[in-house]
């Protein structure tokens, strides 16, 4: 990215795409966007940079691992909500007549 125009332009695009967490300019010459995020379609991303902003090129795309794998906690039993219907006395209830067939 061969100005700061350019780069915050590309930075504002990616942040507006879905899924993307965190974003950064790295390299020796700030010349790099790293982008973390979770569901990234970074074809579209990228097709989305050309368009707008110029040259742009996947370099590495990896999963990121977390260091500490987080501790099971057992499920608690889901309460099931079981509705019923019942005749209230309080109501006037009409019987429909039987139908003659």
């Amino acid at each position: 990215m061969p100005c700061e125009k350019s780069r915050s332009k590309a930075m504002a695009l990616v942040a507006r795409a879905d899924g993307v967490s965190s974003m950064g300019v790295t390299g020796d010459g700030k010349d790099r966007l790293e982008v973390v995020g979770d569901g990234i379609d970074t074809v579209c991303l990228v097709k989305c940079l050309r368009k707008k902003v110029g040259h742009a090129d996947i370099l590495q795309v990896e999963e990121v691992k977390d260091k500490k794998p987080e501790e099971k906690k057992p499920e608690e039993p889901k309460v099931v909500q079981q509705l019923s219907y019942y005749y209230h006395p309080g109501y006037y209830h009409y019987h429909l007549p039987p139908s003659c067939w």
